[in-house]
């Protein structure tokens, strides 16, 4: 049966209110101009923030995997990497702003010196802040700290969004160290999350899955995928976090980021939702694809076809198992329905899924020849796409974790086209 928009606004968002209507009571203009969105409270006021002591507990296994490594120091530019081990969000300039995290001692930071303060008010682990004058070399403030730690050989790793200018600088003010990347350190800290991780990424899933609930009794002939959009973005922002989505419809719902043709909504249209949020610094990453109106025969055999494949992308995340196997079984489902083969189309043209975590993408593809064992703590999407240009392409996207005990979903499978929601 098609889908009821009238169900979904009084259906309970994960951990919040219904969406019902105003108050009786209410002035009636005010009725008039409601929309099921009014409703909506935060869902993240009562999250718990990474704490001090699990920032220091990275920064210690850090340094533990550089004396491993025979790595001397690391070099964090602006950004989540940053962010990860010190608690600093800093926005990127041509100013060098950088942590410096030695294999033994404390961190140190590099800042232009009119930036000082405000930095300060943002430091929560170390104290040591080196700063450089507008006319001065920060590369050479760099130079300092590294001889400060003692290292005058050695080895100093890059985080894998350092950009090239930066690194370029310091190895031309300090030649005599060797460069490489950091991604032995970073990848194995950030790759495994806490529970305190987990807590926040199953906040931001609830809160994505509550918005795409209010949503979509909003659909309505004639709207374009723009507008759909911005109900999205305003949902989650009702909901407590900054989020939105990517929004196809028809035809358009094949390519798999969308087309930037013009689209407005009619009656049988496949409509897909690929949308996110962010929530105390972690990500959710979810897909929804339904039909509006009435769905046909082909758009339910190849949305069934598409759950199938997820399904078994999921049922094949075992612990100890690389994580290409996930996207082996996801494609053989696809391909053993006649399409593919491979990356062809019609059919499946990109990997199965991706890392997530403070980023939206991170290590863990689940793609071929990644023979990355899963273990606790990973975090990943499972995302096969049936693409079928021309008419139109379904993607069911949830994310998943790995636990001692295997792997569990953060949020639950679509049940059927015209259920989207367990």
């Amino acid at each position: 049966m098609p889908i009821n928009r009238r169900d979904f606004i009084v259906q309970s968002a994960i951990g919040a209110s219904s969406i019902t209507g105003l108050s009786s009571c209410e002035p009636e203009k005010k009725k008039e101009n409601s929309s099921p969105l009014d409703s909506l409270t935060s869902l993240t006021k009562d999250i718990v923030p990474i704490s001090i002591e699990e920032r220091l507990k990275r920064i210690e296994k850090a340094q533990k995997l550089m004396v491993e490594n025979k790595m001397d120091a690391i070099y964090l530019d602006g950004g989540t990497a940053m962010d990860y081990f010190t608690g600093i969000r800093w926005g990127n300039s041509e100013r060098m702003m950088a942590a410096i995290l030695p294999a033994k001692g404390e961190v140190k930071y590099v800042v232009p010196h009119f930036e000082e303060e405000r930095l300060r008010e943002m430091i929560k682990i170390g104290s040591d802040v080196r700063v450089w004058e507008e006319h001065e070399s920060p590369y050479k403030v760099v130079a300092q700290i590294f001889s400060d730690f003692g290292i005058k050989t050695g080895r100093i790793g890059m985080e894998e969004r350092v950009r090239f200018f930066l690194y370029d600088g310091i190895r031309k003010e300090v030649p005599s160290l060797e460069y490489l990347s950091a991604d032995v350190v970073t990848m194995n800290c950030r790759l495994f999350k806490s529970a305190a991780e987990l807590a926040l990424m199953q906040k931001a899933n609830d809160v994505t899955i509550s918005a795409f609930k209010a949503v979509i009794p909003l659909l309505k002939v004639g709207m374009t995928q723009v507008e759909f959009a911005g109900l999205i973005s305003q949902a989650h922002s009702k909901l407590g976090s900054s989020g939105g989505a990517l929004v196809s419809f028809g035809e358009s719902t094949a390519f798999p980021h969308g087309s930037k043709k013009p689209q407005a909504l009619k009656e049988g249209d496949v409509v897909l939702m690929d949308g996110g949020c962010n929530v105390g610094g972690y990500a959710s990453d979810i897909t929804r694809t339904i039909v509006f109106g009435e769905p046909t025969k082909r758009q339910r055999e190849i949305w069934d076809l598409e759950k199938a494949s997820q399904a078994a992308g999921f049922a094949a995340a075992k612990l100890g198992d690389p994580c290409e196997n996930v996207d082996i079984a996801s494609r053989k489902v696809i391909t053993d329905a006649a399409f593919g083969p491979g990356y062809k189309t019609p059919g499946l043209p990109h990997r199965t899924g991706h890392g997530i975590g403070m980023e939206g993408h991170e290590w863990g593809n689940m793609v071929l020849g990644n023979k990355q064992p899963l273990q606790p703590g990973m975090c990943f999407s499972i995302e096969p796409t049936i693409c079928i240009y021309g008419e139109f392409g379904i993607r069911l996207e949830d994310c998943a974790y790995m636990t001692e005990q295997g792997v569990k979903w953060f949020t639950e499978q679509s049940p059927a086209i015209d259920r989207p929601f367990a």
